[in-house]
């Protein structure tokens, strides 16, 4: 994570704010840049390999 997401959130939040809401929001931000990071890399998994994958674990 870069520094800037950082400073981004901290920005975008009120002017009183719990920790717990400044970290859940960071935690949220991490996850979407290695997510997208993940995607542009190609390591994704196909909508019937998704389904396929559900239906096994809900047996």
């Amino acid at each position: 994570m870069k520094k800037a997401s950082v400073l981004n959130v901290l920005n975008e939040l009120p002017r009183e704010f719990s920790f717990d809401d400044f970290l859940e929001r960071l935690i949220v931000i991490e996850k979407i840049e290695v997510g997208m990071k993940e995607s542009k890399e190609g390591k994704t998994v196909s909508h019937e390999n998704a389904k396929k994958m559900i239906a096994k674990w809900l047996k």
